[in-house]
């Protein structure tokens, strides 16, 4: 088996959510996704077409007809683009068709409605190959920014050779089941560490609010090594962390079948230079430390790096602090919500559970916001390091849990944490994590509050309707205990602000777990305009360096290195 190949009996049970989409033909109304961007036929793009949750989608091509004016036999084909759910007045599935017509030009000239344009979906090309480099490229870090990244050199056939500090998935997960049933944490292999990064264990959203040509691409990649088709059209796709498990696994294959090399407990501990250029790295492993030749490095270490941050701080890697947040997270049963959003809808089959996305600005102007929220999961320890507890969330494929728990946080800026040292920010959140972990009693709980506790300054005893999540337990206290004076500031403020928002967000029987404090890298990595630091040849990537949030927008980041390196080989090689 090659070096990096790392299968234990890979779990092959996929479990489809009920609001799967198919391609829409005007005949049959059924078949595999098609890549649009590469139709040549030329096409319509139409927005806005609702429909209510009772209405089957075979209705789309002849809504698409109205809409043109044009007879039902004249739609060749219709394709959806992208499907949200609108639950502000009413509540109806929104779509956007790419529809093959005939005569479209004519169609398109005829037809006065402003939802119909041309469609001309753009496509994102991969740099021409390159022969391999003397010195081969190597990547630091196998989370979204580091693998897109080696596959992009990869399949330009420069070979490149990955690090990751942590172990293979397969092992990983292993390891991380361990440390919420036993409170035995593995440090080099955790929620934080491993191949697939931070994202492994969350919900595998992939949520953006910028746009990129290789988003779609880094879709479809997903789709091709297992994610769910759903993922090409959903306004909110996810690919759930059971799904993200085989996907891990089949897009590792692909890395190794391309020549590339993936070395697991292979940490980065030092920088070596010449010239003012990189040099090599110095790498520790299982066997010992050794030096690695290296003239392009992809950085994409990932926000709970600290060491790293620490050794490049050390080595004059020039770092600034950045703005982040901290708080809790809170967990409502997953019916309730439902039933507030989707009101007389609420349980119907075609809808998935829902999810939200809330904010407020308290008196003094701090942001107030939740984050990450995963519908029908759990509240997970992610812990790190010992002696500390910290939190996320996390939500598989089907999202059929009980809860919806998400990330309710307060913005943090380098003025709270002060201090001159650049990682501040490092130091500040170790502070919450080993209040929270004594807090909690030790043994990784987690110290946990219901809302109605927390605003009445009480002390929670134990839970009401809302059953928390977390392992491998929680300890019932006052997290005033533990969290930062203007965290709860904050907080208290917020929650009735939310609840006018979204009734039932502060009810009494919600419950707050601490301490999230992971949301983002607390420091950014200073990079020019070819994605280099001053040390030429280092390309710091992704949520580690602090120039993405969250998986898509990662990938797409280690892409734009990746893209620079094949470039810069290309110039000088």
């Amino acid at each position: 088996m090659k070096k990096g190949a790392c299968f234990e009996g890979a779990h092959r049970s996929f479990c489809f959510i009920a609001y799967s989409l198919s391609l829409i033909l005007p005949l049959s109304f059924q078949g595999n996704y098609e890549h649009f961007e590469k139709e040549v036929t030329p096409l319509l793009r139409i927005d806005q077409i609702r429909l209510l949750p009772d209405e089957p989608e075979a209705q789309l091509p002849r809504r698409c007809a109205r809409i043109l004016r044009v007879p039902a036999e004249a739609i060749r084909a219709c394709t959806v683009l992208r499907r949200a759910i609108d639950a502000r007045e009413g509540l109806t599935f929104v779509y956007t068709l790419a529809v093959d017509v005939a005569r479209e030009d004519q169609v398109l000239r005829r037809c006065r409605d402003k939802r119909v344009s041309a469609y001309r979906p753009e496509t994102y090309a991969l740099p021409a190959a390159v022969a391999e480099p003397d010195t081969r490229p190597v990547v630091v870090g196998a989370g979204p920014a580091g693998l897109f990244a080696a596959l992009v050199l990869a399949r330009c056939g420069a070979r490149p050779i990955l690090l990751e500090r942590g172990e293979c998935v397969e092992r990983r997960r292993r390891d991380v089941e361990r440390f919420w049933a036993t409170g035995e944490l593995n440090e080099r292999s955790n929620v934080q560490f491993g191949e697939g990064g931070a994202g492994t264990f969350s919900d595998g959203k992939l949520n953006t609010g910028t746009k990129d040509v290789r988003h779609r691409y880094i879709l479809e990649e997903f789709a091709a090594f297992g994610a769910s088709e759903d993922i090409l059209i959903d306004a909110k796709p996810h690919i759930g962390t059971d799904r993200l498990y085989i996907v891990l696994q089949n897009l590792r294959q692909e890395l190794l079948s391309l020549g590339a090399e993936v070395r697991f407990n292979h940490q980065v501990t030092g920088l070596e230079r010449r010239d003012g250029r990189l040099a090599a790295l110095r790498v520790t492993s299982p066997d010992g430390t050794h030096t690695l030749p290296a003239e392009h490095a992809v950085l994409a270490v990932g926000h709970s790096a600290r060491d790293t941050f620490a050794m490049l701080r050390d080595a004059g890697i020039p770092m600034e602090p950045k703005p982040f947040a901290v708080g809790v997270r809170i967990e409502h049963r997953q019916s309730d919500m439902d039933a507030q959003q989707y009101k007389q809808y609420a349980g119907h089959p075609s809808l998935p559970p829902t999810s939200y996305k809330l904010s407020a600005h308290t008196a003094a102007g701090r942001g107030v916001f939740s984050f990450c929220v995963c519908p029908g999961g759990q509240v997970v320890a992610a812990a790190s390091e010992a002696g500390r507890v910290v939190t996320n969330g996390m939500s598989e494929l089907a999202r059929d849990g009980e809860n919806i728990n998400g990330g309710l946080l307060v913005s943090v800026t380098p003025e709270d944490f002060g201090g001159t040292d650049v990682l501040a920010g490092v130091a500040f959140q170790r502070r919450l994590e080993e209040a929270a972990y004594a807090l909690g009693g030790g043994g990784y709980a987690a110290p946990a509050q219901t809302v109605g506790d927390f605003l009445a300054h009480h002390p929670s005893i134990g839970p009401g309707r809302v059953t928390p999540t977390y392992r491998p337990a929680v300890r019932w206290c006052d997290l005033h205990d533990c969290l930062p004076p203007f965290v709860c500031a904050a907080l208290e403020e917020a929650l009735p602000l939310l609840e006018k928002k979204l009734h039932g967000f502060a009810a009494p029987d919600a419950v707050l777990t601490a301490v999230e404090t992971r949301s983002s890298s607390p420091v950014r990595i200073v990079r020019d305009n070819t994605y280099q630091t001053a040390l030429r040849g280092l390309y710091p990537c992704g949520e580690g360096a602090g120039y993405a949030g969250g998986i898509l927008s990662a990938a797409a980041d280690g892409m734009r290195c990746a893209e620079q390196i094949i470039k810069e080989i290309t110039q000088h090689g």
